[in-house]
């Protein structure tokens, strides 16, 4: 049996034969990469001919032009004399609809676009994205001035907005930043960037943080981030460091070194881009704290074409949110040459953990890194600490020297005087003997005391820490 020879293109289909079913797949590949069609070839490139082509070659391009409004090269072949069709489809720079549905080729699927896709489709189609939308229910009044004043003050100690600019007008400021139009109105990104309650106006707008056990069900505690996202990145930060994430103290000489246990500006980067490229007419950013390592999920997956390996190497900024992700550069969070996963490898990397991993999933986006505490030992396991043991010798703190792990300690027992050591190891990620090291340095200097016993009693606060 002949065969033809297989044409160099992205998209290639083959097709015994012909089924107006196959009118879905125009539209897919007309709203994606556009592709090549054959039909009377099998995906052996092995040539079976098609019947009444005369007819078929009449109808299918009336077909198409008639339900979809699309010309396409239709061409007739012949080899051995057996005849079969050849179909290019060029990509559309109009989103295309077959019988008033949207249908849009990723790979090998056809997927029909509904809701929030949709949406997103046809704004991409039409050079915009769901952040340029103008919302009507908003007005300046609904504006943040100090999340302005803030922006700016950023902005402007990372040489990327003009010291001038530093009283300038909220008015102004929105105009500068394309995130006001001619009429007034604000964006979708003006309100989630600067809103003074930005859930008024959207659900997915919160940063939700656990700390889990082992599995999924174990949930030990939650905090969850409300408020303008411009500002949403430093207050995950403040939550984690007080809460979630443990900060090493150690000793070069006589000066006290305390140090988050993941690099912190590849951790904020982290946090930037979740923030910056969410989808948001979906859910909340979640981000799961277990034992030895943190998962970070937020709406919207990778941008098509792009995975770890991309991201990790040579390649352009795709934004999904163009106004958010232009006010977060020039607030000096992040840049427009896709650089950002590039920073993370290279801080991740400097003290000794393991490069991040990304994905697309569940329909967003997941980033997973290791911590660099192991809370079973309470010992640090990055750098050139690995194997010491990062609770310094406590035993001989003033009431002056209590260290924030140990103040938060203290707010703990305030909330609950019956707390037990092994909740306290769980909800701050340290070890048990850790816990202990520091309560008997609390009670030695004066400042808790345990009445009661072990089982049946509770921790009393002395004095208010300083």
């Amino acid at each position: 049996m002949s065969k033809i020879t297989a044409k160099e293109c992205q998209n290639v289909e083959y097709k015994r034969s012909w089924q107006d079913e196959y009118l879905k797949w125009i539209c897919g590949f007309a709203n994606a990469q556009g592709a090549v069609m054959y039909f009377g070839v099998d995906d052996d490139l092995e040539i079976y001919g098609l019947k009444n082509i005369t007819k078929l070659m009449e109808d299918i391009p009336n077909k198409i032009v008639n339900s979809m409004g699309l010309v396409v090269d239709v061409n007739l072949y012949e080899q051995d004399g057996l005849e079969y069709i050849e179909i290019t489809i060029d990509p559309s720079n109009v989103p295309i609809s077959y019988k008033g549905k949207y249908y849009y080729r990723s790979g090998s699927t056809l997927q029909e676009l509904n809701g929030a896709a949709l949406q997103q489709f046809i704004l991409k189609k039409m050079g915009r994205s769901w952040d340029d939308i103008t919302n009507d229910r908003a007005t300046l009044n609904d504006i943040d001035r100090k999340a302005i004043e803030y922006f700016l003050r950023r902005g402007i100690e990372a040489d990327r907005i003009p010291e001038d600019q530093r009283n300038a007008s909220t008015e102004d400021i929105l105009t500068s930043l394309h995130l006001m139009d001619e009429d007034g109105h604000l964006k979708n990104a003006t309100l989630l960037l600067f809103g003074k309650d930005p859930l008024k106006f959207f659900t997915g707008v919160r940063f939700k943080i656990g700390r889990f056990g082992v599995d999924e069900a174990d949930l030990l505690i939650q905090d969850v981030i409300e408020g303008n996202i411009i500002q949403m990145a430093d207050r995950v930060v403040e939550v984690l460091k007080a809460k979630y994430l443990a900060s090493p103290i150690r000793f070069e000489g006589m000066l006290r070194i305390e140090e988050l246990e993941v690099p912190i500006e590849a951790l904020r980067e982290i946090l930037y881009n979740s923030i910056a490229h969410k989808d948001y007419t979906g859910p909340d950013i979640q981000m799961r704290v277990y034992d030895d390592h943190v998962e970070i999920w937020n709406e919207g997956t990778l941008p098509e074409g792009y995975d770890e390996s991309v991201l990790y190497g040579k390649h352009s900024s795709k934004p999904r949110n163009r106004n958010i992700a232009d006010t977060m550069f020039k607030a000096g969070f992040i840049d427009t040459w896709g650089r950002g996963y590039s920073k993370i490898r290279d801080g991740f990397k400097k003290v000794g953990l393991p490069i991040p991993t990304v994905k697309s999933d569940c329909g967003g986006t997941l980033v997973t890194f290791k911590r660099g505490y192991d809370v079973a030992s309470g010992k640090k396991i990055i750098g050139s600490d690995v194997t010491s043991n990062v609770t310094s010798d406590v035993t001989s703190l003033s009431r002056e020297q209590l260290s924030d792990r140990q103040r938060e300690i203290s707010k703990m027992i305030e909330n609950n005087p019956r707390i037990s050591v092994k909740e306290l190891s769980l909800v701050l990620s340290l070890s048990e003997r850790t816990v202990k090291r520091d309560l008997a340095a609390m009670q030695k200097v004066g400042v808790l005391i345990r009445e009661g016993n072990t089982s049946a009693g509770h921790w009393v606060i002395i004095q208010e820490q300083r």
